[in-house]
């Protein structure tokens, strides 16, 4: 029997792959590649709330948030600011989601 699959599954197991491909950036380090450290850093910040994705069980979104504005603190990035904006903006069709329509 092949287990059930849910997009948060497939969403938690890239997070975790991509902490794994990214290893190699994290540490305090200087790096040719500022946003592949930045990327690591993401990664490794929410690793644990992926496996817990993976195993069934939950996490409270407010430690993977704190998690990440964490990452924003190091690294000057804006990705707290951008989560909010595409939860905000969430509902409103992006050009490529839009149906074209035969006008007659």
């Amino acid at each position: 029997m092949t287990p059930s699959i849910t997009q948060a599954d497939i969403l938690a197991f890239a997070v975790l792959e991509l902490r794994t491909l990214l290893s190699s950036h994290l540490g305090s380090g200087e790096t040719d590649d500022p946003p592949a450290r930045a990327a690591a850093h993401l990664a490794y910040a929410l690793h644990n709330h992926a496996i817990a994705v993976l195993e069934g069980r939950s996490f409270d979104p407010a430690d993977a948030v704190a998690a990440i504005a964490h990452v924003d603190r190091l690294f000057g990035e804006n990705f707290i600011p951008r989560l909010f904006l595409t939860k905000a903006t969430s509902d409103v069709q992006t050009p490529g989601q839009v149906e074209t329509q035969d006008i007659a």
